[in-house]
């Protein structure tokens, strides 16, 4: 009898903890950050970057999805040398190709799952500074809102 009044005493209690731990693990979904995917300029090319197509950020390694790094209109590639993703700070360097290399630094405006998000393309979801640079030298800069593309 001491047992079943323990078990009917620690019932409520272990429901407690499991709703805890459910509102907890739903909790961190909502908060989680992940913004793997593909950004394009949103708008008109700025000066200097008419070539540029796009930022992608794609972690899964999925075969349909471009690779990461920065991708030219051209298809050429700019693999990342340097990368640091966070919602607040988003930088990256990359690797010099034919002379050429591309540095940016800035931040993410929404946190959340992308990708499990209903974004659309005509709301910048990444803003930043974007420069590009020959033999190492600066040649073009320009401040940059960006979309999300998913892939499909």
């Amino acid at each position: 009898m001491t047992n079943i009044r323990l078990t009917a005493s620690v019932a409520p209690l272990f429901m407690i903890a499991v709703c805890l731990v459910q509102l907890s693990s739903a909790q961190t979904k909502r908060n989680r950050f992940d913004p793997d995917g593909s950004f394009w300029i949103k708008g008109d090319h700025p000066d200097g970057f008419s070539d540029f197509g796009g930022i992608n950020l794609n972690a899964k390694r999925d075969k349909r999805l471009p690779k990461a790094g920065l991708e030219l209109n051209n298809g050429r590639r700019f693999r990342f040398s340097q990368l640091s993703v966070s919602r607040e700070r988003f930088t990256f360097t990359t690797v010099v190709v034919s002379n050429i290399s591309y540095s940016f630094s800035g931040r993410f405006l929404k946190g959340g799952v992308y990708l499990a998000s209903n974004l659309d393309d005509e709301t910048p979801v990444l803003e930043g500074t974007l420069v590009k640079y020959r033999n190492g030298k600066k040649i073009a800069e320009a401040k940059l809102s960006l979309v999300y593309f998913g892939g499909t």
